[in-house]
């Protein structure tokens, strides 16, 4: 069985937007009882990540980090793409370092995350971005 959506995520600048629940709801409305959850970002700004749920400042410490990673203003001098405007580059570098997809199992029709699991969208422009993701659901 095959089952596939696609959301629309309004994110409100650079940081992680919880989308377990949003996720949550398409596998059971799938009806796979067992298999797996694709979940993919349809953009090269920002970026999928399975991380700790439960403390927020693990993601907290996590943007300090990316922004350290891939800062506006990097110790090299300048980055050369800015068409969009000086976020433009490091959103793209700060892609690069975590992920465009995941995958999750479907145990009982239920995503086997961990207990302090959670999936998050992680916006990396300074404004406030619409964002798409692909879910596709593939199991028995």
């Amino acid at each position: 069985m095959a089952h596939s959506s696609e959301l629309s995520v309004p994110t409100r600048g650079p940081g992680p937007v919880d989308v377990t629940d949003e996720i949550r709801r398409v596998v059971a409305a799938s009806g796979v009882r067992t298999g797996t959850c694709t979940i993919f970002v349809r953009h090269t700004s920002a970026s999928l990540v399975i991380q700790e749920n439960a403390d927020p400042a693990v993601r907290r410490d996590l943007a300090r980090w990316l922004e350290h990673q891939a800062p506006e203003r990097p110790a090299f001098g300048a980055w050369e793409h800015d068409e969009e405007g000086p976020d433009d580059m490091p959103a793209h570098a700060k892609a690069a370092l975590l992920h465009t997809s995941e995958v999750v199992p479907i145990v009982e029709g239920r995503l086997a995350l961990g207990t302090w699991q959670g999936i998050y969208l992680w916006e990396h422009r300074t404004r406030p971005q619409s964002r798409k993701l692909v879910v596709v659901v593939l199991g028995d």
